[in-house]
């Protein structure tokens, strides 16, 4: 056998039929599993700014994925080709959270799973991965974090923040400190207790303390 009737062997020529009805199908189960993995990325969501085009993307990226893996099954040829062509493309668009990529890969699990026709896998798997990522985010969404921004004019006012933070707020780490000829600037760490920001104006009317800013804090903060 020379390599033209390798090349020429039906295992190469045959093309797997899709139905109209298989392709919608398989369509709108990516969809919905993509509109899913949407829902809980902004249920989830824990950075400063939300975008809304990333998790449009989530469901775009399911549904093309899917069509792709569609392709591919229906023939050998042609997915080698495809292979090829999508090993050229670069992405060059910068991941703003750790946390998205975990979703880009679940989009892209998801489709191919579907694609390949494993429908139940998909709604099982991708029921059990958000039901996991929603107990941990609510977990870290209780802790309430937050970055106290304190500028103080001597170590007594320092003292004296750091003293009413111990009885009006959870918890209290020093994340950074700088210290100039004008004064001392503190960046805390804080955990609220239930919500109450009030605290923030009782420290800014310390003696000592310039001024005092409290803002939402992701996590993402060097130790």
């Amino acid at each position: 056998m020379t390599f033209n009737d390798v090349f020429k062997s039906s295992f190469l020529e045959s093309v797997t039929e899709f139905s109209l009805g298989d392709v919608l199908l398989a369509m709108l189960f990516a969809c919905v599993l993509g509109a899913f993995i949407y829902f809980i990325y902004r249920c989830t969501f824990q950075g400063v700014m939300y975008s809304s085009g990333f998790g449009i993307t989530l469901v775009g990226l399911t549904m093309v994925t899917t069509l792709v893996i569609l392709a591919v099954t229906s023939n050998i040829v042609l997915s080698l080709g495809m292979v090829g062509a999508l090993s050229i493309v670069r992405f060059r668009a910068a991941i703003k959270e750790p946390f998205e990529i975990v979703f880009l890969f679940w989009a892209l699990a998801v489709g191919i799973v579907i694609g390949a026709g494993m429908f139940m896998m998909a709604v099982v798997g991708s029921v059990i991965i958000g039901v996991i990522l929603i107990v941990f985010a609510r977990r870290r969404i209780g802790e309430h974090p937050y970055i106290l921004v304190v500028a103080c004019e001597n170590g007594d006012a320092e003292s004296a923040v750091m003293e009413n933070l111990k009885t009006s707020a959870a918890r209290a780490k020093v994340k950074a400190k700088t210290v100039t000829p004008n004064g001392i600037e503190l960046s805390v760490e804080v955990t609220l207790k239930d919500d109450d920001v009030a605290f923030v104006t009782a420290i800014a009317a310390l003696d000592g303390v310039q001024s005092a800013s409290l803002v939402t804090y992701n996590g993402q903060f060097a130790d």
